[in-house]
């Protein structure tokens, strides 16, 4: 199927950079959904801690003008730790299931933060620590946690700069430990490894694309357009289940 729509797919994963990048988010909360389409589940997950490892390098060269390293801590370790607990028990679960789990999460999540517009998490350490944690094991479990660390991070009132290139280093360590326990849980195939180069070309582009965007807008005008989008991948993914 990827053969005869892989163009389809390469623009998909480039608008997914493009908005992952402007929202805050990271790319893999709209690469997930969207890989879900052309590949299994378990394939999906092995595939996307490859490409998001380079995709967070690559962020970090682009947004390197300062790193919380409060947040780095509170919210860094415990989404290392949790995602790694996310990504042993994801092959206990039938991923047909964890799909429906996913587009359900994401519907929710979007769908709470368009109706309670003015809902803020406090600035508080202990709230970090559980946004990691939360965010850890969903990206393990369900390959995406950056809607939860990014709604997190919006508590601490950065500059887009820094928010990014905060949110780019934990997810570095998230993706580089979900990586071992996704390879040894046989989720990383080599046949599919022929897409890594191609996806860190994608990433590259789709990283400068959402940085030149991000300097004409603010993050406020386009947290509306990207959780509609997230609630609509939510919607695409339990109907393509």
């Amino acid at each position: 199927m990827l053969s005869k729509y892989f163009g389809v797919f390469i623009f998909l994963v480039l608008l997914a950079e493009i908005l992952g990048t402007v929202g805050g988010f990271g790319s893999s909360v709209f690469f997930v959904p969207v890989a879900n389409f052309f590949f299994d589940f378990q394939s999906v997950l092995g595939i996307t801690a490859l490409f998001h490892l380079s995709s967070n390098i690559i962020k970090i060269g682009f947004f390197r003008k300062g790193i919380d390293k409060r947040v780095v801590l509170y919210l860094g370790i415990p989404a290392i730790i949790f995602v790694s607990l996310g990504a042993y028990l994801s092959q206990f679960f039938d991923p047909k299931i964890l799909t429906y789990f996913l587009g359900g999460f994401l519907i929710i999540l979007s769908l709470v933060f368009l109706i309670f517009r003015q809902l803020k998490i406090k600035d508080k350490n202990s709230n970090a620590v559980i946004g990691g944690a939360l965010s850890g094991l969903s990206a393990g479990l369900l390959g995406t946690g950056g809607a939860i660390r990014g709604i997190t991070l919006s508590a601490f009132k950065m500059n887009k700069e820094k928010f990014i290139a905060t949110s780019a280093v934990i997810d570095l360590g998230v993706d580089f430990s979900r990586s071992i326990v996704y390879y040894q849980n046989g989720y990383i195939h080599k046949h599919d490894l022929y897409l890594i180069p191609i996806l860190i070309i994608v990433s590259i582009v789709g990283t400068y694309i959402g940085k030149k965007i991000l300097n004409k807008i603010s993050q406020d005008q386009f947290r509306n357009f990207v959780l509609i989008l997230i609630l609509l991948i939510g919607i695409a993914s339990i109907i393509s289940t």
